[in-house]
C-alpha cells in the first residue's frame, strides 16, 4: 500500500511521465493496476510480445493489438483522458531514431490528454533527453509484516495442492521472517517453496535454509557479498581498545537498549598497516554481535551508463537497510572514492558516488553498522575523516610484544602445535615489526619447510623463516613512519 499512495501522490503531483526500473514487473503494474482503482483511471499496457492490452483486467486481456513500438506509441497519443499508459522495456527500442522521436512527442501528447505515461524497463537505459521529461519511481521491498503474510499465504497455497507439515515455533518464525528481509514479494515467495519442496515440512531447521537461500539470492546481483564470519574476537592478537569498544556496544542494537535512550552504533573506520588485521576486525565484530555481515563490492557500482552506478549504490543501501540490523563492510574504501579526494578524471562520477555514500551515513535510521578499512590515508577525501561520520576511527598499528605473542600463540594452536612447545620471548624479539599477516605467513612458511623435512615444526625454523622474509615495515620504512605520524594525537589507537 505504500507504493500504491506513492504512485497516486505522484500521478496527482502533474507528472506526466514516470520511469520505473526493476525486475519485478508483475510487482510493479499491480501497484500501478491498484493507483489506477483508485483514481478511477483506465489502463492501457503495451509490450512488443503481447502489443497493446486493457491493464485493468490482464487475465481478460481484450483484444491484441499494435504490436510495434510505433503502433503503440501512436495509440497511447490517442486515448481518453484519465488513462495510465504503461510501456514495458520500451528502452530497448530507443536506438532507433524514429522511436525515440515518437515517444517524446508522446510525451507530450499524454500531458496534453491529461494522460499518465508510466515507462517499466528491466536496466535503466532511458537516454538523457527522456529521463530529463520522466519522474523515477522505486517500488519498496516488504516490510517484515508484509514478508509473515506472504510467508502465511504461500504455505496456504503449497498445503492446498499438497499436504505440508508445519512444526515451526514462534521464535522460529520470527526467525524466517527476519532473514526474508531485504528480498522481494517474488523472492520470498520462491525462497519459501524451495525450501519446502523436498520434505514437504517447515520448521525450525528451515531457518538455515533460508539463510542459505538468502545468501544466493543476495549475491546474483554482485553488489552485496554475503560473508561468513566465524572468527571471534578472541582470534585476534592485540587491539584491546578496539575490542573494549566493541564490547561495550554489543547490546545497542536491542529493544531495551532504545528504551533506554541510545541509539544504535553507526559504524568505525579503521585505518592502518597492510596486514595487520583491519579486515578480520570486521568478521569478529559481526560474529560478537551476531549480525549478519555483507561486503560491498565498490568494484561491481561502477557501470558504463550514466547514472546506472549511483542507482547500483542506491539500491546497494536500500537493500543492506531492509536487511537490518546488519554489518555493512566496505573493504579499502579509499580505492572505491579515490578521486573524490582530487582532481576527478572520471567526469564527477567518484564525486557523486562519494556525496550519495556520505548523505546515506548521515540520514540513514535503519540499524545498520558501517565498518570501513583502508590503508591510504592520503587518498581518503577529508569529508570521510570529519567528526560525526563515524563513531570512532581507530588505528592499528604494528602488533606490539603482547600481541606478537598472542598472535603466534593463535596461528600455532591453529595448526595443531601447541605454543608452550616454542620460545614464544625469542619469536617475539625476532618478529619486531611483522605485522600479524606477516607472522602468520611465517608459521605457514615453516612448516612448509618441516613437512618437506620430515621433521616438525620448532623454534628454529620459525626463526629460520622470519628472518628470511623481511617485513613490509623494512621495504616501506618512510611510508609506514609517515603513517604513525599522521596517526598520532589524530586518531584512537586499536592497541
Amino acid at each position: 500500500m505504500r507504493d500504491v499512495e506513492e504512485f497516486i501522490r505522484l500521478a496527482e503531483g502533474g507528472y506526466s511521465c514516470i520511469s520505473v526500473v526493476t525486475h519485478e514487473e508483475h510487482q510493479a503494474l499491480e501497484v500501478i493496476r491498484k493507483a489506477a482503482e483508485k483514481l478511477t483511471y483506465k489502463m492501457r499496457i503495451w509490450s512488443v510480445g503481447r502489443g497493446s492490452r486493457d491493464g485493468l483486467f490482464p487475465v481478460l486481456g481484450g483484444r491484441t493489438e499494435h504490436a510495434t513500438p510505433e503502433a503503440g506509441l501512436k495509440e497511447f497519443c490517442l486515448l481518453p483522458t484519465k488513462t495510465i499508459c504503461v510501456a514495458l522495456d520500451l528502452g530497448k527500442h530507443l536506438s532507433s531514431y524514429l522511436i525515440h522521436r515518437m515517444l517524446r512527442d508522446t510525451i507530450v501528447r499524454v500531458e496534453l490528454n491529461q494522460n499518465l505515461l508510466v515507462l517499466i524497463d528491466s536496466e535503466d537505459s532511458l537516454p538523457d533527453s527522456i529521463k530529463a521529461y520522466c519522474r523515477s519511481f522505486e517500488l519498496s521491498l516488504p516490510t517484515a509484516k508484509e514478508l509473515e503474510n506472504v510467508l502465511r499465504n504461500t504455505l496456504r497455497q503449497i498445503h492446498n495442492k499438497t499436504p505440508l507439515e508445519i512444526g515451526i515455533s514462534k521464535a522460529g518464525l520470527d526467525a524466517i521472517v527476519r532473514n526474508l528481509r531485504g528480498l522481494s514479494i517474488r523472492q520470498a515467495r520462491q525462497l519459501l517453496r524451495e525450501v519446502v519442496a523436498d520434505d514437504r515440512r517447515l520448521d525450525d531447521h528451515d531457518v538455515n535454509k533460508i539463510i542459505a537461500g538468502k545468501r544466493k539470492l543476495i549475491g546474483s546481483d554482485g553488489l552485496l557479498e554475503y560473508v561468513q564470519a566465524p572468527l571471534t574476537l578472541n582470534e585476534i592478537g592485540g587491539m584491546n581498545h578496539l575490542k573494549r569498544w566493541l564490547s561495550v556496544r554489543e547490546k545497542a542494537f536491542t529493544e531495551k537498549a532504545c528504551e533506554f535512550g541510545l541509539t544504535a552504533p553507526r559504524g568505525v573506520l579503521i585505518l592502518g598497516v597492510q596486514g595487520a588485521g583491519k579486515s578480520l576486525c570486521a568478521k569478529a565484530m559481526a560474529t560478537a554481535w551476531r549480525q549478519p555481515l555483507f561486503r560491498l563490492d565498490c568494484g561491481t557500482l561502477y557501470n558504463s551508463y550514466i547514472g546506472e552506478s549511483e542507482r547500483n549504490l542506491r539500491k546497494a543501501l536500500h537493500q543492506i537497510e531492509a536487511m537490518s540490523p546488519a554489518i555493512l563492510w566496505i573493504d579499502e574504501i579509499e580505492k572505491a572514492f579515490a578521486s573524490a579526494a582530487s582532481q576527478s578524471t572520471d567526469g564527477g562520477l567518484s564525486k557523486r558516488m562519494f556525496a550519495t555514500l556520505l548523505t546515506w551515513m548521515q540520514e540513514h535510521k535503519q540499524p545498520v553498522f558501517l565498518v570501513a578499512t583502508a590503508n591510504d590515508i592520503e587518498a581518503l577525501p577529508p569529508e570521510l575523516l570529519r567528526k560525526g561520520r563515524f563513531d570512532e576511527i581507530f588505528f592499528v598499528g604494528l602488533p606490539g610484544e603482547e600481541a606478537r605473542k598472542e598472535i603466534f600463540k593463535i596461528h600455532l594452536a591453529k595448526r595443531k602445535r601447541k605454543p608452550e612447545s616454542f620460545d614464544l620471548d625469542r619469536l617475539v624479539q625476532v618478529a619486531d615489526g611483522y605485522s600479524g599477516s606477516e607472522i602468520e605467513q611465517a608459521v605457514i612458511s615453516a612448516l612448509h619447510e618441516a613437512f618437506s623435512r620430515g621433521s616438525d615444526l620448532d623454534t628454529e625454523l620459525l626463526v629460520s623463516a622470519i628472518e628470511h622474509s623481511p617485513p613490509l615495515s623494512v621495504t616501506m620504512r618512510e611510508r609506514i613512519a609517515d603513517l604513525y605520524e599522521w596517526a598520532e594525537g589524530r586518531v584512537v589507537k586499536a592497541d
